[in-house]
């Protein structure tokens, strides 16, 4: 367990674990965007131009729908991309990069996220069962 050797079922079953516990732990907070929409999208940043209704839609997509499917290991890399920027303008942004303070949730976030974009989604995934490796 302890053995600096790299193997490929710790490998995955560690992919597994971070991409699980990241969309799990993302999905509460998109979801609370998405039922209180009306309330919170007024107030949002307007940080792609277009209004902050529509910013605030697509960090509700992001944060809710994107996890979900991250969670299922389905179309990961393409669903891992609006994640990860939306972290990014969350880190630097709306955190005025505070990585160490404010910021350190979605910085943590992004890593995550990062990691698994460039790993992909792992053995145990919906991406694999369906694309073999095509992915």
């Amino acid at each position: 367990m302890l053995s600096p050797k790299l193997i490929d079922s710790k490998i995955n079953i560690s992919l597994l674990i971070i991409r699980v516990v990241s969309a799990l732990v993302m999905i509460p907070h998109g979801f609370n965007k998405l039922t209180h929409f009306s309330e919170k999208s007024g107030d949002f940043m307007n940080f792609v131009g277009l209004g902050s209704e529509i910013s605030f839609a697509l960090l509700v997509v992001a944060e809710f729908f994107c996890s979900i499917l991250l969670l299922a290991g389905l179309f990961s890399r393409f669903v891992l991309i609006p994640l990860v920027i939306a972290m990014f303008v969350a880190s630097f942004k709306a955190h005025n990069g505070e990585i160490f303070g404010e910021g350190e949730h979605s910085f943590l976030y992004m890593a995550c996220y990062l990691a698994l974009l460039m790993a992909g989604p792992g053995k145990y995934s919906l991406d694999n069962l369906l694309f073999k490796n095509k992915y």
